[in-house]
This record gives structure tokens, sequence and C-alpha cells, in this order.
């Protein structure tokens, strides 16, 4: 999912006979589920492929807080503004833990934010459709943000360690958000005929595109199968759509809303929903930059990274001043022997 389509440069699980000792060592802890810390050994391109999918994870998180950041302003109620409010405020939060575990492979923030802003780094193509109606907001959180549940909780059992404990605490966080949504869905499902109507266009735009949040089909996902090996992805796409699909079903059933998938039917036999294709061409044009939002998003994102440069340059400068503080009061001053200061000392005793 936080991985859409990011070319590692691994194409296929390396052999045990290519590997180097060190490899195989590491190999072996990786499948003794002994967890790898940032200074540690590891391959490099286990390194790359973190940095990659940990760092379009961040990007997520932080683009992710523009479309529901729109609708703060337009909030129905001041308790959906003070709920809407707080949820931007923890995917920002997210973005924050996730730079900072990247940041421990010994890639800088600077860089990352470079990239995405120039259009080297990707973030999930969810974030590319706009938010039309209030209703979108909650279809967002229930969705978005169940889908992305269902993709962190297995990554909080990720090999890499800062990756997976920056996992449980955005698990914890999440599931309010997904809570949230839903909230959101029922009121409109209960409300007015124009408000059920409401939710029901919402459910219709969102459907396919949170499908495809969990990337390409297995068989069309060429990095998996390393990323498997390593333990970064514990469970497969389709794995995860499938799981995704299985539950939420029977929300849209109890919320009394349709799911916009003629082929969509409850298979006994293997225990699973069977649904319907998936425009992977729709997917694939998103991905390159071509989807409803692509330029609005990149543009408003590098826009709010230029608008807020003083404060980045006040919070350095305010750093800088607490250091020289600091350190001037571990040493003396120039010549002292500290004889003037033990004597204030003995006076007082």
């Amino acid at each position: 999912m936080y991985a859409q389509m990011v070319d590692t440069g691994v194409k296929a699980v390396q052999a045990a006979a290519d590997m180097t000792a060190d490899e195989k060592a590491f190999q072996a802890r990786i499948d003794a589920d002994i967890r790898v810390e940032p200074k540690e050994w590891m391959p490099e391109a286990y390194r790359r492929t973190l940095i990659r999918q940990i760092s379009q994870h961040a990007h997520s998180e932080i683009v992710g807080m523009l479309p529901e950041g729109n609708w703060i302003t337009r909030a129905p109620t001041l308790k959906r503004k003070a709920i809407l409010m707080a949820k931007v405020q923890d995917e920002g939060g997210h973005g924050l833990y996730l730079y900072a575990a990247a940041e421990t492979l010994g890639v800088s923030r600077d860089r990352m934010v470079d990239d995405l802003h120039a259009g080297r780094a990707k973030y999930s193509s969810i974030f590319n459709y706009p938010t039309l109606t209030w209703a979108d907001i909650g279809t967002i959180g229930w969705l978005v943000d169940g889908a992305a549940i269902m993709n962190q909780i297995p990554l909080c059992r990720c090999s890499f360690g800062p990756y997976a404990r920056a996992m449980v605490r955005i698990c914890k966080e999440e599931s309010f958000h997904q809570r949230q949504g839903y909230d959101i869905m029922l009121a409109l499902a209960r409300g007015t005929p124009e408000q059920k109507a409401m939710a029901q266009d919402a459910l219709d735009r969102w459907w396919w595109p949170s499908l495809m949040m969990f990337g390409p089909p297995d068989a069309q996902s060429v990095h998996s199968a390393q990323s498997a090996a390593w333990k970064i992805k514990i469970l497969s796409n389709d794995e995860l759509r499938q799981r995704f699909v299985d539950q939420t079903v029977p929300q849209a059933d109890y919320l009394g809303l349709t799911v916009p998938d003629p082929e969509l039917n409850w298979d006994a036999e293997r225990g699973h929903y069977d649904f319907g294709p998936i425009d992977w061409a729709e997917f694939h044009n998103v991905i390159k930059g071509n989807g409803p939002c692509n330029r609005e998003r990149l543009r408003t994102r590098v826009k709010a990274w230029e608008d807020g440069a003083w404060v980045r340059e006040a919070a350095m400068a305010h750093a800088e001043k607490r250091a020289v503080r600091a350190a001037a009061r571990v040493a003396p001053p120039a010549g002292a022997d500290g004889g003037e200061r033990t004597a204030r000392v003995d006076a007082m005793a």
C-alpha cells in the first residue's frame, strides 16, 4: 500500500547460493524473527527498500492532511470541526514519526521532502481524488483509514524495529479515525433522504480507489516476494484487499448503502466475497501523475513548505541559542578556577 509502484531495484528473491556470508547471517536473523535495529549491519537493498517504503508512507500521511484539512472550516457542527482538527493533527504526527524512522537509515528529512516536492517520490494514490461533499470526509475515515489499518497492523510485525514500533502507536490512532468516519456515515445514512443519497454518492466514488490502495495484483507486484522474505511485508496485496472487502461489505450493509460492484457476491465455499475487476488503467494513470488532484496536491504541499520556512528558521535559531546557553552553564568562564564559586557556597553553608 505504501509502496504501490516503488522501484527498489530488487526484482526477485535472492537465492541462498548468491548470498554473501553477511547476507546469510542477516537472513537467518530475519527468519528467526529477530528485529533489525538501525546500527546493525543490513544489506544495502534492504536499507533502500525500507527508505522508499517508509518515506512514501510518511508522504502519504502528510499529503493526506490536505483533502480533509479543506473541510475543517466547513464541518457541519462544532463537535465535528474539533474532531476533524484532531484527526488532521494526528496525520501530521504520523508523518513525523515515519520521517524519524526513515532518518535512522541514514537519509535526511530534507532529502525526503525534496524528493516529494520534485516528484521523485510517490504517496498513496488515494489522495489524488477530490473531496466534493461532507460525506467524502466520512468515507475517507471509513474506507481509506480502514484500508490503512488493514495494511498497518501487519507492519507492527515488520522486521525493522523503528518502523514496527512507530506503527503500534499509529494503528491505535488510526482506529479512532476509522470510527470517526463510520460515525459520520451512520449519521448521514440515518438522516434525510438527501443525506443518505450524499453518503451513497461518496461510497460510489471512493470504493474502487480504496481497493486500488493496496497496490497492483500480486502477479504484477514484482518487489513483493523479496519484501516478504525480509519480513518488511507480511501479507500480500491481494490478501490485504480480500480482507478489506470481507470486513467492509457487512459494514455497508448495516448502513443500508450499496457497494458499487454488480459482481459482488458471497462465496460460501471460499468463505470470502467475490468482487469485480479493478480498473488498473486508472490506477496507473493516477500513479503517473494524471489523477484529478495530483498537481493540486503537490502544488499545495510545496506552497505550505515554502510558507513555513520562517517557522523552521526561527526554530533552528532558538535551538542554537539554547545550545549555546547550555554549553555556557556547563563550562566555567575562561580563566576561572572555580574558587569564587566555592567561596560563595562555603559562605552559604
